[in-house]
């Protein structure tokens, strides 16, 4: 294709996208009218001649200022807003786009929505794989449903051109399986296919599935593009139903899901020892468990030796690179650890986990504006999370940049209250988002959400020490250190997080602090003479 045209093509794009052509408009408009109304006027107002010709240039030297101000700045219900570019998921109207939603279990006993929704997840990391195609990231196109809603709409909301729905009916050993491509636009199918094979073939669907909506949506898919979206994760169906199952239970982020979820990887284990996915979940569950749960160097050690398995078994997998990247951050490794995202990103320049985990890093580093601008990446590759924005707000109030930090919180409580519209029991989201509202002047509202945080998650060292990370920005310092030292013993609190952590600056000139940061610094040293 000339560049020239496609160029324009996406000049064209960006000028809908940001409703340039309204002001053009109206501002020719407006300025028809103000020269019409002075030239009937001036002359008998008795105005000097120099006013009209004054008026002329005004008008020819305020377009392109009127240009300027339309392509950067929105015209929202909540004022003029700053435009941004779209995310991964969120392009312009002739890029080729798409949302996976979760696929609708029609089993006969409906237990199978684990497995469903690892089926559609597969697919959409599969063509997160392919260069041209923008794809809407897990955690916003999985709030939605096709059983729930017009697609048509759900793909509005999503910005994207395209929707991939589908069901799943397992029955025994047989799976059937529908998908259909549809056009947001119109709400026509682009393309659909149904299968009905042995369970063992749900491989082959989602390959086939994902290569047929390459083929619908791109004009040129590489070799390359082609052999990853191919790739099959395991030989085991059974293994792969535990995967599932493990994933599923990951994405809860509670102590107790994490628990779980390394069982189910382990059993994936069990059926096939060289399925390099399970290992890297597996590896996962070992950081998080390090890092929130108990600072045993038994984690360390089973993190560092199941995220090197995962990369001897799929070096060509992002995934496999980002885990190998927790496991060294959890080991303090901070040079590995950046080496092994930056590798990710190279094989997946969209893998959210690559992004908040090297921001996580930087952070524990002490380097926090690379922490901040990596959680905007992260933010950017999956719109849909929260976890990344909160973090960004927590380290821009800490560094100063108050008003953007403001502005910021009012994109994550947006992101999250949707987030809990579907997710109401998400603990992780209120005490996250509560520092949003805290930035927002809304206290009253953030201490609810703290309050619902401890009442669904009451020993959790996680919700521990964050509820106590904004009682101390409200500067409320004994219901800080309350929630502080319940933290340090129900589980595990990070020296180097503790140490960096702008929301508890306030307690820092607190002996009570100073006492708190010896006991949490004994007692990895005590777990360090251990190993």
């Amino acid at each position: 294709m000339n560049v020239s045209k496609l160029s324009w093509r996406w000049l064209s794009a960006e000028l809908k996208r940001r409703e340039v052509y309204p002001v053009i408009v109206a501002y020719a408009i407006v300025g028809w009218i103000l020269l019409q109304i002075g030239e009937v006027t001036f002359d008998p107002l008795g105005l000097p001649g120099w006013v009209m010709p004054t008026l002329i240039v005004i008008v020819i030297v305020g377009f392109p200022v009127a240009l300027a101000l339309a392509w950067m700045y929105d015209i929202t219900p909540r004022g003029l807003r700053r435009d941004r570019t779209p995310s991964p998921g969120h392009a312009a109207d002739d890029t080729p786009s798409i949302a996976v939603l979760p696929f609708l279990d029609l089993s006969p006993a409906k237990d199978q929505q684990y497995f469903c929704e690892g089926v559609a997840e597969e697919i959409l990391n599969a063509l997160t794989r392919i260069r041209d195609l923008h794809v809407a990231a897990r955690s916003s196109s999985f709030q939605f449903s096709s059983q729930g809603g017009d697609v048509r709409a759900i793909g509005r909301k999503l910005g994207v051109t395209t929707i991939l729905e589908g069901s799943v009916r397992k029955s025994g050993r047989r799976l059937r399986v529908t998908a259909q491509l549809v056009k947001v636009a119109d709400g026509y199918h682009i393309w659909s296919k149904e299968f009905d094979e042995d369970l063992e073939d749900v491989f082959a669907i989602q390959d086939e599935i994902a290569a047929g909506i390459a083929d619908a949506l791109v004009e040129t898919i590489g070799e390359q593009e082609r052999e990853a979206i191919r790739a099959v994760p395991c030989t085991d169906v059974n293994a792969y139903d535990y995967y599932l199952r493990g994933r599923q239970f990951f994405n809860r982020f509670r102590k107790l899901d994490i628990e779980h979820a390394r069982q189910m990887f382990w059993q994936a284990l069990d059926i096939d020892p060289d399925f390099a996915l399970a290992w890297a979940g597996y590896a996962d569950c070992h950081s998080f468990l390090m890092m929130y749960v108990d600072p045993n160097p038994v984690h360390a050690q089973q993190a560092d030796r199941a995220s090197k398995r995962a990369l001897e078994l799929g070096p060509e997998l992002a995934e496999a690179h980002a885990s190998r990247g927790l496991a060294c951050l959890v080991g303090r490794e901070f040079k590995n650890a950046e080496a092994s995202f930056r590798e990710a990103l190279k094989l997946n320049p969209r893998l959210f986990e690559a992004y908040y985990y090297y921001a996580r890093t930087r952070f524990h580093q002490g380097d926090l504006d690379m922490a901040a601008r990596l959680f905007r990446k992260a933010a950017d590759s999956n719109p849909g999370d929260y976890q990344s924005r909160c973090l960004r707000v927590q380290i821009l109030r800490g560094i100063g940049h108050e008003a953007l930090a403001i502005e910021e919180a009012r994109e994550a409580v947006e992101v999250l209250e949707k987030h809990l519209e579907w997710h109401p029991d998400d603990a992780r989201g209120l005490h996250l988002g509560a520092g949003s509202l805290i930035a927002l002047g809304q206290t009253e509202r953030a201490k609810n959400w703290l309050r619902r945080a401890l009442e669904l998650d009451p020993d959790d060292p996680i919700v521990l020490y964050n509820v106590a990370c904004n009682f101390a920005t409200l500067g409320e310092a004994d219901e800080s250190f309350k929630y502080l030292e319940r933290a340090v013993e129900h589980g595990n609190v990070s020296l180097d997080w503790m140490r960096n952590d702008e929301d508890l600056v306030s307690l820092r000139s607190d002996p009570r602090y100073t006492a708190l940061l010896q006991r949490v610094e004994a007692k990895e040293s005590r777990h360090l003479a251990d190993v």
